[in-house]
């Protein structure tokens, strides 16, 4: 009876791997194809330090719709203009949902965050508030002498170090300046100075979350394991949360307070926050405000100082690019050396060396991981519910087919056609396209613009070393950060 039973039970459990392997089959030949995986762990050795680069080299064996398996997580890869078309335009809507990597349950209200929450009504709450406190046009003019006065303070810092023959680190200086127009704009005051401890703290914290999120997590491909957190990776992240997160709350105690003793309303974006969520409080809580001011400072300093770290190597390793450039801004904004916004938002060598450095340093290598929120077909596949989807906007900036000399920065490409950067141009993508583009993209464009005007216009740089010992290596996070940091000696000049 029991031989019968074990023969019985041998052949069910060989049935259920023949349908299991059937049906996984079946998938397979709906979806793109893919490099051959292995039991268990599927193509995770295809996958290296840097991802962009292995799924670009992957792409070109396997075409611009791939498919990869890490672990149990099941990834469309797109990797040319048309496929990202499909994804971010054709089929925003169903293509517009999050897989949540572990590290972001390092977050007090993980929730609440809008990088990672779904496109629900919360989510529209919260875009609505950044857009009418933030990023409309009408706000970013009328905000547009904070920015001026936080980098007039910066040229005064340049000035001082000058003086002193000594080296500025340039993403740090961005950084701070980023950090301070941001709080000024939120918060109506600095939260740091330019040899500041604090910028460390905030630095450390922005970086240490880009990095935790851009790391390989085996939690994130066996979500088996995320209770164990194995690598300690949510355990590292939540360091810097905590660090962010008490900062915040401290601001919006400390406002909230005031209010109750009637102090005169500062009319700055954390109180218009604060009676958006008194009108819309089922939807956007003291919980969005908080992840939402986080996000901000995040989004609003990270990427900002990586840009200009970027565009300032490429100019100091190109002198005729740095001479061309300043040449521009003076001609603009004159003799009195007063740079305002509006003056230099036309400056099309400007424009160009800003999209070069965007194209050839992007920010953010893989765009933040696409979900979809239903059967979706791409081309001539069929991608289930739940499949992630990633946008390699690295290999499609550096494609060939698309580009001229791809590995080589060259800002004048931008001088002879009319490709930007805000979602249409799907050959050039450095802030996503659709739904989930970045939001903070129009405050970008006009602070890197400022900043890097200021940079060449007042001061001429001198770097500490051989222009052939610059380490051009990454370090690779959610964004795409430059290894070593650039520091460099100002020499002002004179009018």
């Amino acid at each position: 009876m029991d031989h019968h039973h074990l023969i019985f039970s041998s052949i069910i459990f060989i049935i259920f791997l023949i349908l299991l392997h059937g049906l996984d089959l079946y998938r397979r030949r709906r979806l793109p194809p893919g490099p051959v995986r292995l039991p268990i762990i599927g193509n995770l050795l295809h996958i290296g330090s840097k991802p962009h680069e292995s799924l670009a080299k992957l792409a070109h064996k396997h075409g611009p719709l791939m498919t990869i398996r890490l672990g149990s997580i099941t990834s469309v890869v797109a990797s040319t203009p048309d496929a990202a078309r499909q994804i971010l335009q054709l089929n925003d809507d169903a293509c517009s949902g999050r897989l949540v990597p572990d590290v972001n349950n390092a977050l007090k209200h993980p929730e609440a965050t809008i990088l990672w929450m779904p496109p629900d009504k919360t989510w529209r709450a919260m875009r609505k508030a950044l857009n009418l406190y933030l990023t409309n046009r009408q706000k970013l003019d009328s905000l547009s002498y904070l920015r001026q006065n936080v980098v007039a303070g910066m040229v005064d810092f340049i000035r001082e170090s000058a003086e002193k023959k000594a080296t500025v680190d340039i993403g740090q200086l961005a950084f701070a300046v980023a950090l301070n127009q941001m709080s000024n704009t939120i918060l109506s005051q600095n939260v740091t100075n330019y040899v500041s401890e604090n910028i460390g703290g905030f630095k450390s914290a922005v970086e240490t979350y880009m990095e935790m999120l851009g790391k390989f997590n085996i939690a994130d491909i066996f979500p088996v394991l995320k209770p164990l957190d194995p690598q300690h990776i949510r355990r590292q992240a939540k360091s810097a949360f905590n660090w962010l997160d008490e900062v915040i709350e401290g601001f919006v105690s400390e406002r909230l307070k005031n209010r109750e003793l009637k102090v005169s309303s500062s009319g700055d974006m954390l109180d218009s926050l604060l009676d958006y969520s008194q009108e819309n409080e089922a939807i956007f809580n003291l919980q969005h405000i908080n992840s939402l001011l986080v996000d901000i400072f995040i989004a609003g300093t990270d990427t900002t100082s990586n840009t200009i770290t970027w565009a300032m190597t490429e100019l100091l390793l190109n002198p005729d690019m740095l001479s061309r450039l300043r040449k521009e801004v003076r001609q603009i904004v004159g003799e009195d050396g007063k740079i305002e916004e509006a003056k230099i938002m036309e400056l099309p060598y400007l424009d160009a060396v800003i999209k070069e450095t965007m194209r050839l340093h992007l920010a953010a290598p893989l765009l933040a991981p696409h979900k979809t929120e239903s059967e979706v077909q791409l081309g001539n596949y069929i991608i289930p519910t739940n499949t992630q989807i990633l946008v390699n906007a690295w290999a499609i900036a550096r494609d060939p087919r698309y580009w001229e000399n791809p590995l080589v920065f060259m800002p004048e490409r931008f001088l002879a056609n009319q490709v930007d950067y805000k979602g249409k141009h799907f050959e050039f993508i450095p802030f996503g396209s659709g739904r989930r583009r970045c939001p903070g993209m129009p405050l970008a464009h006009r602070l890197v613009r400022l900043l890097l005007a200021s940079f060449v216009y007042h001061f001429d740089w001198e770097l500490p070393h051989a222009k052939e010992e610059m380490d051009m290596n990454t370090i690779f996070g959610l964004t795409l950060l430059k290894a070593i940091p650039l520091v460099a000696i100002p020499i002002p000049l004179t009018r």
